[in-house]
């Protein structure tokens, strides 16, 4: 199955939801893509802590064989907010709090990439996450970016289909 990046914003938008310090809800958005659009209408004016998705790149493997792998290296961002950018002690608790939300959803996604019935990060490579720190210190946030690979192999099903034959 090859996934897009709709099940992917779906599927973190999912974790969003369901891990409460994050508290996505109907009425509450606390997840985000970060999307042109998104920016524009109002990313300044989001809901702590929030879960902002990147739009992932990709570059393929084949090893010169017939098994061609489809990379996809993206990242998501957690985000809080910090009053006073010079209390040191406030922005190392918002960074330890959110490094622990970014450990729970990736035993999350561990855990999920065991359900046959979760295609979407079922290529999730654990060994590819790296977190780095965040600090905008302009608009008082505070964040942790974690980068995450999915590899998975791309189907040449298709490719007979989407030509017009001689």
């Amino acid at each position: 199955m090859d996934i897009k990046f709709s099940d992917l914003v779906q599927y973190f938008k999912d974790i969003a939801t369901k891990h409460k310090s994050i508290g996505q809800t109907p009425g509450e958005k606390h997840f985000y893509r970060f999307e042109i659009d998104e920016v524009l209408s109002g990313l300044k004016n989001i809901n702590y802590p929030a879960l902002i998705l990147e739009g992932y790149r990709c570059d393929f493997t084949d090893d010169l064989a017939d098994n061609i792998l489809k990379n996809r290296s993206g990242a998501f961002i957690l985000l809080d907010h910090v009053n006073d950018i010079g209390d040191f002690d406030q922005i190392h608790l918002v960074w330890d709090n959110l490094e622990n939300i970014a450990d729970d959803i990736l035993i999350r996604i561990k855990r999920d990439k065991r359900d046959s019935f979760n295609k979407t990060i079922k290529d999730f490579k654990i060994g590819s996450v790296e977190y780095s720190l965040l600090a905008n210190e302009q608009d008082r946030n505070y964040g942790i970016r974690c980068t995450f690979t999915i590899s998975s192999p791309l189907t040449a099903v298709r490719e007979n289909s989407n030509w017009i034959t001689d």
